[in-house]
């Protein structure tokens, strides 16, 4: 007896040792991406601004940051060599462009401009007023090397067809890796001028700049890249949108002179909301629900009848985004959305009993006698209002809705009807017909203009998150998305961004 009970003991206590490895190892997860350990690479122009805003982010969430500088171009060398890391910031975003291209590169947030000026000792004592003075015999000037530095790159670019470029070139007495490099030599009395970006000396005791018409035009768009190499997508883009955030990043990039963008409110973890007709919703759930994994935000999604949408927003709740089921009740809502763009069109069918047992061929077919038919509430919903356009155009609408037996704000509710046999037909969009294949049939209404609806999708203006929302539109717009939308019976407008 004692022996069946010490190996009862001897069991359970097993069984509990292997639940606390089981939960020990479920809380290790679960903080894994807490704890990451953060690889950047980021362009030497970047590197006092970064080094303040990781000091920051060390103090307010305690994880740690790594940084390796260097020439943009030299930094994209070692990343397509071995693959590793989570950021890429380099000083011009045509080196996130090359990246991109070399599938390096998914999510990319921006965060200002830098503009390229001449740098010269303070007070400019050599008195130099253009480019043309860097040419003069007792003028040092250097220049960052254009194959691997972004200032150097993007100088050359805007100064080689003038022929400027050449003879700047011919007149440099060195090159430089960095810009921070040329910057530092003029500095220190090494070199009397070169070409800089304004950030990079922005408040240099030592330093003062010249801005000549010449390099007006001559700008860097800085951004943070996400890295396809991250082992830790949601750890990474904390990081980003921390970078990026107006009351965070953005507040040290504009003390170090950078031109800055309008930046999302910082939040540990945003809460985004986004309006959507109903028809949309399986078209964007299973995007949504994988963005709100990899950026480790919450989405917060109302699907309804446009119609209702539109008056929710009236009386003052207002989405970070909305994606409408036709253009018309976008432009209702003017003052939160003032901008959209067409995402994807849907057509108005006719559905029908599998085999079509009433032989309905047309929409002047609805209109017999002793027939039940469904059809979209004109106020309610985008399907319904483009219903009453459509009957209208067609001339039959007095004639078939003596038949309509319901109004309802969304079209599944009408496939669902049909499915019971509720209804011997209903209109609505291909969308809704998509998935009922094995019990209803749809027919197309042919000729009429009115029967196809356009998406629009918006961002509010007023958002706090309008770059995260950016983001998820971004996602909705990927080719995986577009392959979802067609399989759901839209037609794709707009191209892969």
């Amino acid at each position: 007896m004692n022996r069946i009970l010490l190996c009862l003991i001897g069991s359970l206590v097993a069984l509990g040792a292997m639940f606390w490895l089981l939960s020990d190892e479920r809380g290790s997860s679960s903080q894994s991406d807490r704890e990451a350990s953060l690889v950047v690479y980021c362009a030497a122009s970047n590197r006092s601004v970064i080094e303040k805003i990781i000091d920051d982010y060390r103090k307010e969430y305690g994880r740690s940051v790594q940084v390796q500088y260097g020439p943009s171009q030299t930094l994209l060398s070692s990343l397509q060599v071995s693959n590793t890391g989570d950021i890429y910031i380099p000083a011009d975003d045509s080196f996130i462009e090359l990246a991109k291209n070399a599938s390096l590169v998914d999510e990319v947030l921006p965060i200002g401009k830098m503009r390229a000026v001449i740098a010269v000792a303070k007070g400019n004592p050599k008195k130099i007023v253009s480019l043309e003075d860097l040419l003069k015999a007792d003028i040092r000037y250097i220049q960052a090397s254009p194959e691997a530095a972004a200032i150097g790159k993007v100088t050359k670019q805007a100064l080689q067809a003038s022929g400027m470029w050449e003879r700047l070139n011919d007149t440099s007495k060195g090159e430089r890796l960095t810009v921070n490099d040329v910057a530092s030599d003029v500095a220190i009395g090494a070199a009397d001028a070169g070409i800089v970006y304004d950030a990079v000396v922005y408040g240099n005791p030592k330093v003062d700049i010249v801005s000549v018409a010449e390099l007006e035009s001559v700008t860097s768009n800085v951004a943070v890249s996400v890295l396809r190499s991250t082992k830790h997508p949601a750890a990474t883009l904390h990081f980003a949108r921390y970078l990026t955030a107006k009351d965070r990043g953005l507040v040290h990039y504009k003390a170090h002179g950078f031109e800055t963008i309008q930046g999302d409110v910082w939040e540990d973890k945003p809460k985004l909301a986004i309006f959507a007709g109903s028809m949309l919703r399986p078209a964007i759930e299973d995007t949504i629900v994988g963005f709100e994994k990899r950026e480790g935000v919450e989405v917060s999604r109302v699907y309804n009848g446009c119609g209702i949408l539109v008056a929710q927003m009236k009386a003052g709740q207002h989405p970070d985004a909305y994606f409408a089921c036709d253009s018309e009740f976008m432009t209702q809502v003017p003052d939160i959305f003032p901008e959209s763009v067409d995402v994807s069109q849907n057509e108005l069918v006719i559905i029908v009993q599998k085999g079509n047992p009433h032989g309905i061929k047309s929409l002047e077919d609805l209109s017999r006698p002793g027939l039940k038919v469904g059809i979209g509430h004109e106020k309610q919903c985008a399907m319904g209002w483009l219903t009453q356009n459509t009957f209208r155009e067609a001339g039959i609408t007095t004639e078939i809705m003596e038949n309509v037996k319901v109004q309802v704000p969304a079209g599944d509710l009408l496939v669902n009807q049909m499915k019971t046999g509720a209804l011997d037909a209903s209109v609505v969009y291909l969308s809704n017909a998509a998935g009922a294949g094995e019990f209803l049939d749809p027919i197309r209404i042919e000729g009429l203009k009115c029967s196809v609806a356009t998406q629009p999708f918006a961002i509010a203006v007023d958002s706090p998150h309008g770059q995260t929302t950016s983001r998820l539109f971004e996602k909705i717009c990927s080719a995986e998305s577009q392959a979802i939308f067609q399989d759901e019976g839209f037609r794709w407008l707009k191209s892969v961004p």
